[in-house]
C-alpha cells in the first residue's frame, strides 16, 4: 500500500512538471521603445546640425539618431542662411530655448530670434526619394512624396 501512494504520488509529479514543460513561455518582456519626442538634447551627444527650412532643423546625433525640430513659426531667412546660434547654461538645449539666425554674407550678422518646437524622432526617407509635403503642411512619408511627383 505504501508503495502504491509513493507511485502514484511519483506519477502525479512527473505529470504535473510535463504539463509545466508544455505550456508556452511567458513571452519576454517587450523592449522599453526609444521615445518619439523628447524636450531637450544633450549637448555634447548633438554631431551637427541640418536645417531644412524657415521651420525645421534636423538634429544629428553621435549615436546616428536624428531629432526633428519644428519651430512653432517660421524663422525668417533661418532656411536661406542655415545657420544659426543658441545659448544654453545646462548642457541641453530644450523645446523652450530661443535661437538667433545668424546671416554670413558679409561678415557674421544677428537675424530673427525664434522659438524651438519639441524634438520628434526622424527616419529620413530612403536614398534616392525625397520627403515632400502634405497639404497640411506635414512631412509625407517617402512612398506618397513620390507619387506626387509623377
Amino acid at each position: 500500500m505504501t508503495r502504491l501512494i509513493l507511485a502514484t504520488t511519483a506519477s502525479l509529479l512527473l505529470g504535473a512538471s510535463l504539463v509545466q514543460a508544455a505550456e508556452p513561455a511567458a513571452a519576454p518582456a517587450p523592449k522599453a521603445e526609444a521615445p518619439k519626442t523628447v524636450d531637450c538634447l544633450d549637448l555634447i551627444q548633438i554631431d551637427r546640425t541640418q536645417v531644412l527650412d524657415d521651420q525645421t532643423i534636423l538634429f544629428h546625433m553621435k549615436n546616428r539618431k536624428i531629432w526633428k525640430n519644428t519651430l512653432p513659426y517660421r524663422c525668417p531667412q533661418l532656411g536661406f542662411e542655415k545657420a544659426f546660434k543658441y545659448k544654453t547654461s545646462i548642457g541641453r538645449i530644450c523645446n523652450v530655448d530661443m535661437i538667433t539666425v545668424l546671416h554670413t554674407g558679409g561678415g557674421i550678422m544677428e537675424g530673427a530670434t525664434c522659438g524651438l518646437g519639441t524634438f520628434e524622432a526622424y527616419t529620413p526617407p530612403p536614398k534616392g526619394e525625397k520627403a515632400g509635403k502634405t497639404k497640411d503642411g506635414k512631412d509625407a512619408p517617402a512612398a506618397e512624396a513620390h507619387k506626387d511627383h509623377h
